[in-house]
């Protein structure tokens, strides 16, 4: 279900069609499975945590395409033993896939899963021409006239 409707804004702005894609694509994600924490470590360092109960490595694909950080959940289901069933399942273990946009210069740098928490480490880069540098403030000697009181 979609809150907004976009169409009016599109006869009355030019260049804001990447916002509204990226305004819609989170209103289609999933209200809040798997729940996540972003983190920011330090200046330049971030970390997305993911619950992911139940989830092994092998269910669990990372990838970074075209600045967007894309985690998807694909459990095997395991045949079941005749007879035997959950009486209640209140752990989710249904597929998904959520998606982060990262900002420019944003790099993944590792990915681990740990008691059920999938960390994904993060970096922002920032290319050395983009990095402030201070510039020397050349001025011209001042001269000093000396003389010698009469």
């Amino acid at each position: 279900m979609r809150a907004f409707d976009f169409s009016p804004l599109f006869r009355s702005t030019v260049g804001f069609d990447r916002l509204f894609d990226l305004m819609d694509s989170y209103a289609e994600q999933s209200a809040g499975y798997p729940p996540y924490n972003i983190e920011r470590t330090d200046e330049n360092n971030y970390r997305i945590t993911l619950a992911v109960a139940g989830f092994a490595e092998k269910d669990l694909d990372v990838q970074v395409r075209e600045g967007v950080l894309t985690v998807t959940g694909q459990r095997d289901e395991a045949p079941k033993p005749e007879g035997k069933g959950y009486l209640y399942q209140g752990i989710a273990g249904r597929a998904f896939e959520r998606r982060f946009q990262l900002a420019e210069h944003v790099e993944v740098k590792s990915a681990k899963l740990e008691n059920g928490l999938l960390h994904i480490v993060l970096e922002r880069l920032i290319p050395e021409e983009k990095k402030p540098r201070r510039v020397a403030i050349n001025a011209p000697e001042l001269k000093t006239i000396e003389g010698k009181a009469a």
